[in-house]
């Protein structure tokens, strides 16, 4: 049995791990730590486990063999290290810090106690995403020349019943996120892309802010790849009812998510091709199912840790790119 210690519920998919850690049967929550004594106690209580006010205390205790980390962003670094150098193997949210420097700090102690790292970037395993990669493996677009990707909800938009907006204020604290809406939502398109397109170059980003005056709200990327192919993120906390897409271009043909339906056209086959149900690849085990097979058996993730620090240097790059109003090349950021 994998005990488990959940550190903070600062973060909105904190329950959702704490459920998926209930339901796993190789797993336990052993107790509870946060940031914030209170809503620590609260969640132990509701979980039913013991509630430690000493993160110190949590990661010198031998029994505990991992850790959620769901705190604030810019407590990552300090907390993944702290839990890398006491052996305890750790999953946390996307994303895993602000700087590709810090990542490569966090991967370092990783590797030097032996310990699994999972950062949940979960479309990495749906079936939308691994028929797009198989689309792309065959040659059914050809040459890729365009990718397109828009995620975004209406969280930052007021209403009765949430005068702010239904995100928690903390989502708008620039010191503890970092940002808002493109490193929050927007990470999803980027990791996407960053697989379906291969290396960016150079990323120029808008970010702007529409109801909220603390942190970006809408955000649009434009990314200029290695191979000649150019893409654009969509994303914010502004929009009612936005469906989620993913659009692929190339020489040869052009592939289209939206939702669950996919729509795929190519010179290589014979009309247009409406792709559902059996037609699609089986979805891969979850990011945290993954990370306890790692633990438990050793298994190899899909989820890379290629993936988590290419996210974090497309975010990087693009804070610059917004800041400095200018198109930010990825060889500039320090590493």
């Amino acid at each position: 049995m994998i005990r488990t210690a959940l550190l903070s519920r600062w973060h909105v998919h904190a329950n959702d791990y704490a459920k998926q850690t209930q339901e796993h049967p190789n797993m336990e929550i052993a107790v509870v730590w946060d940031e914030d004594e209170a809503r620590g106690r609260k969640w132990a209580e509701e979980l039913g486990v013991p509630f430690e006010a000493s993160l110190e205390a949590v990661l010198t205790d031998d029994s505990i063999d991992a850790v959620i980390v769901e705190t604030p962003t810019n407590m990552h670094k300090e907390v993944i290290l702290a839990a890398a150098n006491y052996g305890k193997h750790i999953f946390t949210e996307k994303v895993l810090a602000f700087t590709t420097k810090d990542c490569d700090e966090i991967f370092e102690a990783v590797k030097t106690n032996g310990v699994h790292l999972m950062v949940s970037l979960p479309r990495l395993t749906e079936s939308y995403f691994l028929y797009a990669r198989d689309a792309l493996d065959k040659g059914l677009l050809g040459e890729l020349t365009f990718i397109r990707c828009r995620l975004a909800h209406n969280g930052a938009v007021p209403s009765e019943q949430h005068p702010n907006g239904w995100l928690p204020s903390h989502f708008f604290n620039e010191e503890q996120c970092g940002g808002g809406s493109l490193i929050d939502l927007g990470a999803h398109p980027i990791y996407l892309l960053n697989r379906l397109a291969g290396e960016a170059q150079a990323v120029t980003a808008r970010l702007t802010q529409v109801k909220n005056d603390q942190v970006d709200d809408n955000a649009v990327v434009l990314l200029d790849y290695a191979s000649g192919a150019l893409g654009t993120i969509e994303t914010g906390f502004v929009s009612a009812r936005s469906p989620f897409q993913l659009e692929l271009y190339g020489t040869e043909g052009a592939l289209l998510v939206e939702d669950g339906k996919i729509t795929l056209k190519s010179s290589r086959l014979q009309g247009e091709e409406i792709v559902s149900g059996d037609a699609l690849p089986v979805a891969l085990p979850s990011p945290h199912t993954q990370w306890a097979a790692a633990i438990a058996e050793g298994a190899e993730p899909s989820i890379t840790k290629e993936d988590v620090r290419n996210l974090t240097r497309v975010n990087e790059a693009a804070a610059l790119s917004a800041r400095e109003n200018r198109t930010v090349r990825l060889q500039e950021l320090a590493v």
